[in-house]
């Protein structure tokens, strides 16, 4: 009688141990897939611009993941650090005739403009990431819109609404590999940083931040540290795109549905793990494309409904369900608003 009610868990454990072996797997295979991809016939220039723009939404969810799926502090002004990111690139490398020449080679002016990136999220973070719940993803939507602003208004450096344009680039193989190398890589760091104590760290301030803080944890130090990091990445990544693109302006660069979309991604894939944002971006890039190929006027719509799908019967994602160290929709929106520490029921193991 009393073995009884325990036979399932074990069961239960075996079959998640299976998934997660079938997951690696999976991820092994794509990752063999996209390098041998540009050697197949019928793969050119086009397919590999659409797989780098991919790739590009991988990495910008992985690094919102590192805050809002890690730390459980929300951010809906992520976006700027790609921005950030890709306007520093344009400007150094900028051929505009009105407007700056000052003619950098593309490595060091992507590098730097990651380090800009990076050096205003360890700014605005220390500012910011003493908010609570709602006030700090107000304070970062506000952050987003406000450099966008100016931005828009700095035409004498920026090019302003006209936007900047920047020397084009050929070798689109060499490019894929590049983006595909750095998405591999950060997914890597993202996996052994969440194996650490530091990432244990993280997930202890998402659970219960004060009881984080009694047991000696410095979360103030450890949340503007990821805050940064994941601001560094993104504008990598921004400049990585602006090059490119070969052309930035406000309306492309600083554009709200890139937040949307990592956010999106992460919650199809599963919060606070490590394959769920790769996952869920994946899967939703080309559910936007197959929307936008077959319902061009109603794909937003489509978009919004899979959203409140996602919310209501997928709540922990699709790698959430087999990892049980990600957080449930419910159990981040109670901590978010401040109606509970913590929820033991959406954490429990399935």
């Amino acid at each position: 009688m009393s073995g009884t009610p325990s036979q399932p868990r074990p069961t239960a454990r075996r079959d998640r141990s299976r998934l997660r072996r079938l997951l690696v797997r999976a991820s092994v295979g794509l990752l063999i897939l996209l390098a041998v991809l540009p050697a197949l016939p019928g793969v050119g220039d086009a397919a590999l611009f659409t797989l780098t723009l991919m790739l590009t939404s991988v990495a910008v969810a992985v690094n919102w993941n590192l805050t809002g799926g890690f730390t459980g502090y929300v951010d809906f002004g992520h976006a700027v650090w790609f921005g950030i990111g890709a306007y520093t690139t344009a400007i150094l490398m900028s051929l505009q005739t009105n407007g700056p020449q000052i003619g950098w080679a593309a490595p060091p002016a992507i590098i730097l403009g990651a380090v800009v990136a990076g050096v205003l999220a360890a700014a605005i973070g220390r500012a910011t990431m003493r908010l609570k719940g709602p006030y700090f993803s107000i304070a970062l939507l506000g952050t987003f819109v406000a450099v966008r602003e100016i931005v828009r208004v700095s035409g004498g450096l920026t090019g302003g609404g006209v936007g900047l344009t920047l020397p084009p680039y050929l070798n689109r193989p060499l490019f894929y590999y590049l983006q595909l190398a750095l998405v591999a890589g950060l997914v890597a760091f993202t996996w052994w940083l969440r194996s650490t104590r530091f990432g244990t760290a993280l997930v202890a301030i998402r659970e219960d931040e004060v009881g984080a803080e009694t047991r000696g944890i410095n979360t103030t130090r450890l949340k503007v540290t990821v805050f940064s990091f994941a601001g560094f990445s993104t504008g990598l990544f921004g400049g990585l795109w602006a090059y490119q693109n070969t052309f930035v302006d406000p309306d492309i660069a600083f554009v709200e549905v890139r937040t949307i979309d990592a956010v999106m991604g992460t919650m199809l894939g599963g919060l606070g793990t490590v394959a769920g944002p790769v996952v869920g971006t994946v899967a939703l890039f080309w559910l936007r494309e197959l929307l936008w190929a077959h319902l061009l006027d109603y794909h937003l719509i489509a978009q919004g409904v899979l959203l409140i799908v996602i919310v209501l019967f997928l709540p922990r994602g699709v790698v959430g369900i087999i990892d049980p160290r990600g957080t449930s929709l419910t159990a981040l929106w109670r901590r978010w608003t401040g109606r509970g520490a913590r929820s033991d029921e959406p954490e429990r193991e399935p």
